[in-house]
Order: structure tokens, then sequence, then C-alpha cells
């Protein structure tokens, strides 16, 4: 035997809602006193369900006259607030594995691939938090300036800029391809370059507890660690490095 009720009650429409509910489709449209009596409830107890039920969006409550009158909506509905939870779980979940791993202790590695994934990666640094917040960079111009490339590489300055993000970077000179983006205070970046000795010939970014990398066309990834161990590690290195390189 098929258990309607059964199923719905995995559904969260069980008990007092379940009988509501079957009584709301069953009448179509009804004062409350009718659904709460096909239902075997007293009004005052169905009162508090059938608001549970619009919130839901199963029913809607209208009023007409002296009456208020449950008007059953198209049990579709059921899919469509699946579907909607469904897509909210997916826009929260990075953020709630992100909280479950730290709770655990465990970094988390999201790798995206291609240029796109590139991009998805760069664009995770502009959600540095904080007051004053300010990128710890190193960047491979020669590398950047095949992927994602130097137009898309303006926007990102564009889009740091408008967040008020500052970024402190060193870059390696036999890896710069022409003479751009220099300590510039209006374009909020404080620019060194590394001993030239030191080849740095991947892009890296520190910010929060995250670690950005950014490959070479030829590997062509962006990663990003969430780690609060690597990510001190990655800042300490960066801040030694810091030390021994020039403005000039």
């Amino acid at each position: 035997m098929y258990d309607f009720q059964g199923k719905l009650s995995k559904l969260g429409i069980s008990g007092t809602l379940y009988r509501l509910y079957v009584a709301a489709i069953e009448l179509g449209e009804a004062p409350i006193s009718d659904v709460a009596t096909r239902a075997g409830l007293v009004r005052t107890t169905a009162y508090d369900a059938l608001s549970r039920l619009e919130e839901e969006g199963l029913v809607v409550i209208v009023k007409r006259g002296n009456k208020r009158i449950v008007v059953a909506e198209d049990p579709s509905v059921l899919l469509e607030r699946i579907e909607a939870r469904k897509q909210m779980l997916n826009e929260v979940m990075p953020e709630l594995r992100s909280l479950y791993n730290r709770a655990k202790g465990k970094p988390r590695i999201r790798y995206h691939e291609g240029r796109e994934g590139i991009l998805i990666a760069l664009k995770d640094t502009l959600s540095i938090k904080g007051p004053n917040p300010t990128l710890l960079g190193i960047l491979s111009m020669d590398e950047l300036r095949d992927v994602p490339g130097l137009e898309e590489m303006e926007d990102f300055i564009a889009a740091r800029k408008e967040k008020q993000i500052w970024l402190r970077v060193i870059r390696s000179r036999t890896k710069d391809v022409a003479s751009i983006w220099p300590s510039d205070s209006g374009d909020l970046r404080n620019l060194r370059f590394a001993p030239e000795n030191v080849l740095l010939s991947m892009t890296t970014f520190i910010y929060d507890d995250k670690v950005c990398l950014i490959s070479s066309m030829r590997e062509n990834y962006g990663m990003i660690i969430e780690s609060v161990e690597f990510a001190t590690m990655q800042r300490q290195l960066f801040e030694a490095l810091w030390m021994t390189s020039s403005k000039t």
C-alpha cells in the first residue's frame, strides 16, 4: 500500500499540518472553520498550523467579508520549495564546509582549472575581510601576461581599488614584461623587487587564512588553500622576502 502520509511526513508535512493540508486540498477553498472541521481539529488549533502552511506557500489565507478563506495552492509548489532550498544549500555549502573543516582542523583546498578557473581564484582574493584590508602578493608578470592576461588584470586592479584593498607586492625584474603597475598610492599599491638571484615564477596572494596560487599557462590552474597554519607560514615567508627586496 502506498504510504502517502509517510512520504509527506519526510517533507516536513506531518501530524496537524498533514491533516490540514489534505483538508485544504480536498475543499479547494473554504473558511478556516470548515477546513479545521474536515481535519478533525478545533479552529484555535488550526490557526497556527495554517499559518505555517501559508509560510511554506502551500495555502493562501484571504479575507472575504467577515470570513478568512483558506485557498489550497497547486501541490507543484512542493517541488519549487525543494528546488529553492537545494539552490540555497548550494550557495551556502562552501561556507558551511569551510566552517566545518576549520572546526575539524582540516585545510580546505579548492582547485579551479583553466582560464576561467584562474579568474575565479583571482576574484576570491577580493573577499578579504577586516578594516584596512591588504593583500600580500607575489606576481610573476610574464605568466600573468599569458593567463589570465593583462586586460583581465587591469579589471582586477579596478575592482581592488573600488573595494579599497591595498596590495603589497613583490616581483622579479626578469619576469617583468613592461614598466607597469609601479608603487602608487592612487592604485593602492606598494611594490618591491626581489633580489636578482630570486626568480618568482608563480603568482601568489595571501589574505585572511587563505593562499591563492596562480600557475603558468602550461599548468593552467588557480588554487585556493584555506589553512591558518599554511597562510601564517606563507605570510612569514613573504615578510622575510619583503625585507630583502628593494623599492627600485
